[in-house]
């Protein structure tokens, strides 16, 4: 009882502190480090401080300050953290019943930042996540980007931009997914009506406020809803879309030229059907891969060799676990099929790392081990497209938040009892033999 006292004591303590970066410089050298923006280097060093990347290169060639803490790696290979773009870790808490397109509703209000599902994402290296509402929607909410800092609230994780606003997404589906009765759509035409008609109200309010000039009297009444589709609108918030079949796909498509929205299709089951105009369009994808079956008819379609398609018509690619869809302790397994499927080396490692921040308009912060980036980073006990390979630890702003060799993180890295507890498992048997 008292053990278990001082342990949530140093959880507040620690959720505390875990949000300012490290004061000592620390070095790790003799790894095999992957930036993921430039060429892997044999033996390397990665030097960060202040929770930012001070340097990176080959051994003799980076300057390690005065003072630094040096970590041996040797044998190691160090790369960046994970990028997530598409997660419901936490919590499906977004839209209800009540209507199809809810695009105030926000998924961080009703996210539980103590679900065991973070502990198991950082054991799998993932550092950053698009944590999204579910797709039973045409639009069923706000998204938010993550980072997975150990926290006492969701606060703790945001992510903020230059003005300091909390960043995220919309996200919409089309499909089968949101076919019920009225007043959800129950045929594909009907969905696209119902998104098309939403977005003109939201162009309308757009111009009516732009008419008004910040005259109250003139001013439309207050739409939560219409402020976030603005942004979508505005370009300041991005879409993140399910979509499977090579025909809905299209439609997005058509959606996002008609209204000027920015997309990132996510799933893409059928893209390799369309993967020209998909590519034509400018716009990046999301693929899930799936490696047994079962699933949805709409994912009957689905091929390991999307990636490598998407890759050779020139778009850009990441891959998403959709975790519980696919497991964020395997990841990196997303890539390596994908790898198997066609896609390039490089485009895999980037499809887990910098081709995600792009996706979130973090591309200046996080995704490669670049000077000033954030000190966002794993390291792992072999190649990361090997089945074999382990994340030995995760780190976020120059902060350790996992440790394979620690036995509470090893629990949460290979499962067993009290893994899934969204509080810290009392570890009775390991207590046990630490007192004897």
């Amino acid at each position: 009882m008292q053990r278990s006292l001082i342990v949530s004591v140093a959880m507040l303590v620690g959720g505390c502190v875990t949000a300012s970066a490290q004061d000592r410089p620390i070095a790790f050298i003799g790894a095999r480090v992957i930036p993921i923006d430039g060429e892997e280097i044999p033996n390397g060093v990665l030097v960060v401080s202040g929770g930012k990347i001070t340097g990176v290169g080959k051994a003799g060639a980076v300057q390690i300050p005065a003072g630094a803490e040096r970590v041996d790696v040797s044998g190691k290979v160090v790369m960046p953290g994970l990028v997530d773009t598409h997660s419901h870790i936490g919590g499906f808490g977004g839209a209800d019943g009540s209507a199809p397109i809810q695009p105030d509703v926000r998924i961080y209000d009703s996210l539980n930042v103590h679900s065991s599902g973070f502990r198991r994402a950082r054991a799998g290296g993932l550092t950053t996540l698009n944590i999204m509402p579910g797709s039973g929607h045409l639009l069923s909410g706000q998204t938010v980007y993550v980072k997975l800092r150990e926290a006492r609230t969701i606060d703790d994780m945001f992510i903020f931009d230059g003005d300091g606003k909390i960043m995220g997404g919309i996200k919409m589906a089309n499909g089968t997914n949101s076919h019920r009765k009225p007043p959800f759509p129950g045929t594909r035409g009907k969905s696209a009506a119902l998104i098309r008609a939403q977005y003109i109200k939201a162009q309308e309010y757009r111009d009516k406020i732009a008419r008004a000039k910040d005259d109250p009297e003139k001013m439309p009444d207050r739409d939560l809803g219409l402020e976030a589709l603005v942004e979508v609108l505005e370009g300041k918030r991005m879409v993140h879309h399910h979509t499977h079949r090579h025909d809905d796909i299209m439609t997005v498509l058509r959606l996002a030229k008609e209204f000027g929205f920015r997309v990132v299709l996510h799933h893409v089951s059928e893209g390799w059907k369309v993967a020209d105009e998909i590519a034509k369009a400018g716009v990046p994808c999301s693929v899930i891969m799936i490696d047994s079956p079962g699933g949805k008819l709409e994912a009957a379609e689905l091929a390991f060799e999307t990636g490598g398609i998407l890759e050779k018509a020139g778009v850009l690619v990441a891959y998403h676990t959709d975790d519980w869809i696919t497991d964020s302790r395997v990841f990196f397994r997303s890539a390596a099929l994908g790898a198997r499927g066609g896609l390039s080396r490089a485009g895999a490692l980037a499809s887990l790392t910098l081709a995600g921040a792009k996706m979130l308009d973090l591309e200046d912060r996080i995704g490669s081990l670049t000077v000033g980036k954030d000190a966002d980073f794993i390291i792992l006990d072999g190649d990361p497209l090997s089945v074999y390979a382990k994340v030995l630890e995760t780190w976020i702003d120059g902060k350790k938040v996992f440790d394979r060799s620690d036995p509470e993180d090893r629990l949460h890295a290979v499962g067993g009892f009290g893994a899934g507890d969204d509080l810290r498992p009392y570890l009775c048997c390991m207590d046990h033999q630490e007192d004897q």
